[in-house]
């Protein structure tokens, strides 16, 4: 149990000016504003509004201005901020397939119907710092190509027009999709909460998981089917007109992760999924995603479960970088009491170890005299 502490009121508010000048910087710097963070630190914007679950890039931009750019406490503000939402209903799932695709890349395919479509991406840059952007110099316009928008085919469509690919996941029309942001975990979860959970994880630890599992720890031998990047539409169903309405456009990042499966009693040898569906851009998220979700499926698989990207309490549990910062960082607040118990016990222990050393001694003293 911890009791706050009283007193120490003034130092907090000082440390507190002394965030907020520290915040700033040089006055003689022009402050970065919102706009600026939105347009030219978007990435960092897109990964606040996936792990706080919360899509709005001008509040995300303020979470990561208000914290200095330490993305964990960006999200955390975010999250914080989330929780005073009201909630007015669900949307209808998206259909990725019609997606405004901006990129899309597949490892399985050179040739596919659509295309290859690079788009924004470092994968082709040298990873060499440019002097250029030092300054403010001018950028040149992307080219862009004047064709009317087609639905572009999703790789695992063509996997599965074949029948080497297991189907897409399906419940039934009375379905209730759960909420983790409402409801306490309970395992063993479904994939729908899974799901959410690990969209909402750190980066960087599903990162390391999804990497151990191409290393032996969770029998993933993957190929990306597909990564699209692209807007996707949100539609809400309003009971009063019987009929969905659009909310808008949301940019979102989708992984389709292909995956060997020898087969089993219940199921021929067949290619099986990992998903991954992210805010914003965010390649590395949603293929780390889409690989501990394949791995997460074991059990349902009938694979042995030996991994720890396999151990789905394991997995889940830890995912969580607010709740991980929390359990971590309280750690610096006061436990005066804790360690002095802690410390009285050590001395008592090491007074009594002395106690019975000098004792041996002595009575090892007395046969030596009485040998004698």
């Amino acid at each position: 149990m911890y009791v706050a502490v009283k007193g120490g009121e003034a130092a907090i508010n000082n440390a507190h000016r002394l965030l907020a000048d520290r915040r700033r910087g040089d006055r003689s710097l022009p402050s970065v504003t919102i706009e600026q963070i939105v347009e030219q630190l978007g990435l960092a914007v897109d990964r606040v509004m996936a792990e706080a679950s919360l899509f709005d890039r001008a509040l995300a931009a303020l979470a990561v201005r208000q914290s200095r750019g330490d993305m964990i406490e960006a999200i955390f503000l975010l999250r914080a901020y989330r929780t005073t939402l009201p909630r007015f209903g669900s949307s209808v799932p998206v259909d990725t397939a019609a997606m405004k695709v901006e990129r899309r890349v597949s490892a399985t395919y050179k040739d596919l119907p659509g295309g290859q479509l690079l788009g924004p991406t470092f994968d082709y840059t040298h990873r060499l710092l440019d002097p250029s952007l030092l300054t403010d110099e001018p950028v040149d316009e992307p080219e862009r190509r004047d064709t009317p928008e087609e639905h572009i085919m999703r790789v695992s469509d063509i996997l599965a027009h074949e029948g080497l690919i297991e189907p897409d996941g399906e419940f039934s029309e009375d379905h209730q999709a759960g909420d983790i942001t409402r409801e306490p975990m309970e395992f063993p979860m479904s994939r729908d909460l899974r799901l959410q959970a690990l969209a909402r994880g750190d980066e960087g630890f599903l990162l390391a998981l999804g990497y151990s599992t191409q290393r032996g720890y969770g029998r993933n031998h993957p190929f990306v089917g597909e990564i699209r990047i692209g807007e996707v539409e949100i539609e809400i169903e309003v009971a009063e007109l019987g009929f969905a309405v659009s909310l808008g456009r949301i940019q979102v990042t989708e992984c389709q992760m292909v995956n060997q499966f020898k087969g089993s009693s219940k199921a021929p040898p067949q290619f099986t999924r990992g998903y991954g569906l992210v805010f914003g851009q965010s390649e590395r998220k949603a293929m780390s995603m889409s690989l501990v979700d394949r791995a997460l499926r074991a059990e349902e698989l009938g694979e042995d479960i030996t991994a720890p990207a396999q151990d789905e309490e394991f997995v889940i549990s830890h995912s969580d970088n607010v709740q991980a910062t929390g359990f971590v960082e309280h750690l610096k607040l006061p436990h005066y009491v804790d360690f002095q118990a802690e410390l009285a016990l050590v001395r008592k222990m090491r007074s009594d170890i002395e106690a019975a050393r000098n004792g041996g001694n002595g009575v090892k003293g007395g046969l030596q005299e009485a040998a004698e």
